[in-house]
């Protein structure tokens, strides 16, 4: 049996998403945008719980096209409100939109906001090497960092914990466990 992170239970979503994406280090504005949507999506929750709503929210937020997204008008932010398939929260719902705009700012300033995000990291994963889950940190000094810029910038739910999940799971940071078979330095 093949050891993984402390975190990883025995949900079948939850080793496929382990095993094939958390980590890996990911530079496409579109999948970085679908990662900035979940990880706001999922403060105050598990992130089983958005894994299990994930292609809902892929359905309901027109497969996390930030330009459409950026789009909305009230009329879809009030269907989305009703959509039981994801998380209901009329704050973090009004925020996907207006960051959606943030986002394509950035890009307009960056060339891309792969390039924003990377620079912090100097566009090279950080291998961090933890043997155990009380090493792993919720919060970064780096972390911090970007959440205050992203804030300045006017993005919502961009808390310091938030982006650093962000970082794990786009792979900006290696935080797999030295023990887990995905680790690698």
């Amino acid at each position: 049996m093949q050891k993984r992170c402390f975190w990883v239970n025995e949900d079948p979503l939850y080793i496929a998403y382990h095993d094939n994406e958390w980590g890996k280090p990911i530079y496409d504005d579109e999948t970085l945008f679908e990662f900035l949507v979940l990880e706001s999506f999922q403060a105050g929750l598990s992130w089983i719980t958005i894994l299990k709503k994930r292609e809902n929210f892929r359905n309901a937020f027109d497969a996390f096209d930030y330009k459409k997204i950026a789009n909305y008008k009230q009329a879809k932010m009030d269907e989305l409100i009703l959509n039981s398939g994801i998380i209901r929260n009329k704050l973090k719902i009004k925020s996907t939109v207006s960051n959606a705009k943030l986002f394509i700012d950035i890009q307009e300033e960056f060339g891309s906001f792969s390039k924003y995000i990377w620079a912090y990291v100097n566009n090279k994963p950080i291998v961090n090497a933890f043997d155990k889950r009380e090493d792993v940190p919720a919060t970064t000094l780096l972390s911090d960092k970007i959440s205050k810029d992203l804030k300045k910038r006017g993005f919502k739910f961009v808390g310091s914990t938030i982006m650093y999940a962000f970082m794990q799971a786009t792979g900006m940071v290696n935080d797999h466990t030295t023990d887990c078979f995905c680790y690698r330095f």
